[in-house]
């Protein structure tokens, strides 16, 4: 295992842990492109579903006050729609094709997002459950839902306190969700589980990371949080797609 990538992956939980106590995302976002350059994409989206799930619950506990509860009880259902055929996708897709998708997906989903901001607002319950699907099925193939979110609340305009809160609870199902899904359908792949002491290090620094972020909440501003994590996970997405890229050649 390459020692420069598994720092990288070290490095990328910390700051994503960080960031997602600051602004509510970031996490995924960061983690992701560096564990599937550094296990591959099932392994590597695997373990990113798993580090979604303790991340989110241990900030949940932070801002569980601020949480609509009634907006994640309508889009969760809808997320289990969009898992399902995303395991399935996990477990048929070629190793470097599925790398293709889960660069692609995050990008596209990153970027279509700056150009969503002059949209109309839209209303009723149809944006929410496609947010739902859209996140389970982005959960599922590439670890992240959050570019689906980001959309949604973005032509929604879902008020950022409750939106940061209410991601925690949403990236914490969906994220297990997705792992119940390959688990049922028998899409985890051969890798088996990661190293213990990769696990062992990536929950010590998800630990240090939400603390440094708890501390750094009030100082910095969560929108810069925001497209600071973004723009980072655009770099991964880009290298996660071109290292797809070659492999399919």
């Amino acid at each position: 295992m390459d020692v420069g990538l598994v720092v990288l992956a070290l490095a990328a939980v910390l700051v994503g842990a960080t960031l997602q106590r600051i602004s509510g995302m970031g996490m995924a976002l960061m983690v992701a492109p560096t564990l599937v350059l550094l296990l591959g994409p099932v392994t590597g989206v695997l373990l990113t579903n798993a580090t979604a799930v303790v991340s989110a619950a241990l900030v949940l506990v932070a801002v569980r006050r601020d949480v609509d509860w009634r907006r994640y009880a309508l889009m969760m259902p809808a997320a289990v729609l969009g898992a399902v055929p995303g395991a399935l996708v996990v477990r048929a897709a070629p190793a470097a094709w599925l790398e293709i998708v889960v660069g692609g997906l995050i990008l596209l989903g990153l970027l279509g997002t700056a150009a969503l901001h002059s949209v109309p607002q839209v209303r009723g319950a149809a944006p929410t459950l496609a947010a739902g699907v859209a996140g389970g099925f982005l959960s599922t193939t590439a670890g992240v839902a959050g570019p689906a979110l980001v959309i949604y609340a973005t032509v929604t305009r879902w008020e950022q306190r409750a939106f940061r809160a209410t991601l925690q609870p949403t990236f914490m199902t969906m994220a297990a969700i997705s792992l119940l899904a390959k688990g049922a359908l028998g899409a985890t792949g051969p890798a088996g589980l990661p190293p213990w002491w990769l696990a062992a290090g990536i929950a010590a620094m998800l630990v240090l990371g939400i603390t440094v972020g708890g501390r750094l909440s009030r100082r910095i501003d969560s929108l810069v949080a925001r497209r600071t994590a973004v723009a980072i996970a655009v770099l991964g997405a880009v290298a996660t797609l071109v290292r797809g890229l070659v492999g399919a050649m």
